[in-house]
């Protein structure tokens, strides 16, 4: 019994990690579309970096969300509250963010050395500065991780959402401080959501026979209603960004006909399950005898959201569509 949540998690990581993967042929299959050298890799670093931005900030926002709770006060901090999984994923996106800075300084392709890497090429280019940014931002996160005020650690995160909205919208884009302001709110969202519900079910398995029932149905609730709003700012977002890439009378023929709208469908229908599975989350809240059998469809939840990250992660290194 003891091995098998390990296990269960790492072979669901594993899982996760061939969406980037393996996804970039599936979805270039048959389009005719011509994919930058090592897409697959390029998507696998971005799911990472994504993963590490949800998990530190889905925790500062759970654990502002425990202080509300009454009676739970202490549970918050240590040792009473889950150990903290920040500075191991600082250390991720740190690594994922120096293995893009890599492909920048070799004119976006794989290196095969060492020698091919322009580190100093870095400086030169809009890219290269927000791909050291980022590996920097990491670096100050995970050290405020493990000092005495862990909050601190808001801003170098803040920097990686700011340089990742800045890095998806290139200068050249029709209208980018658009686009960015967009990918902005979508990532922040999304992170809180991934991350908070994450963290908010660590909590509630600490929590189990400590407070009793009330404290983590109130957290669970709490985080629920948030979740809405975030749900809410994701999609509307979500479909902007989406219309902004690909024209709405080209939607429907560029979801099954261009690697990055199969993608993006796909996307879209594991979003759909997430919202279904939180709907059913929200019920078993509100109705059930046991509040916190809410936690079975929140589980599966978690589950879904690390398939959403990945093929976000696969969207980024794909072809950008064709606007007809």
């Amino acid at each position: 019994m003891t091995l098998t949540r390990p296990v269960a998690v790492l072979v669901l990581v594993a899982l996760a990690a061939l969406v980037p993967l393996l996804g970039s042929s599936t979805a270039l299959h048959g389009t005719g579309e011509a994919a930058a050298p090592g897409v697959g890799g390029t998507a696998l670093l971005r799911t990472v970096l994504f993963a590490a931005l949800c998990v530190p900030i889905g925790e500062l926002f759970v654990n502002r969300l425990a202080r509300r709770v009454p009676g739970a006060e202490r549970a918050v901090g240590h040792p009473v509250g889950p150990r903290s999984w920040s500075s191991f994923a600082a250390a991720a996106g740190c690594v994922a963010a120096l293995g893009l800075a890599s492909v920048v300084a070799t004119g976006n392709l794989v290196p095969d050395g060492l020698s091919d890497i322009d580190v100093g090429g870095l400086y030169a280019s809009r890219d290269g500065k927000l791909a050291l940014l980022e590996v920097n931002a990491f670096l100050v996160a995970g050290l405020c991780a493990v000092s005495r005020r862990p909050a601190t650690q808001l801003w170098p995160l803040a920097a990686v959402v700011v340089a990742e909205a800045l890095r998806a919208h290139p200068a050249t884009e029709h209208t980018p401080l658009t686009g960015s302001g967009l990918t902005l709110v979508h990532l922040t969202c999304a992170a809180l959501w991934v991350g908070g519900l994450l963290h908010a079910l660590r909590t509630l398995r600490l929590w189990h026979g400590r407070y009793g029932t009330e404290a983590g149905a109130a957290l669970l609730g709490l985080y629920a209603r948030v979740a809405a709003v975030l749900l809410a700012a994701i999609t509307a977002t979500g479909v902007w960004s989406s219309l902004r890439r690909m024209p709405p009378e080209t939607v429907l023929e560029q979801l099954t006909a261009t690697a990055y709208g199969r993608a993006l469908l796909a996307k879209v229908l594991l979003v759909a399950a997430v919202a279904a599975l939180a709907l059913w989350a929200q019920q078993r809240l509100r109705r059930a005898a046991d509040p916190l059998t809410a936690c079975a469809p929140a589980r599966a939840e978690v589950v879904v959201l690390g398939l959403v990250v990945a093929v976000s992660g696969l969207l980024t290194a794909l072809p950008l569509p064709i606007r007809w």
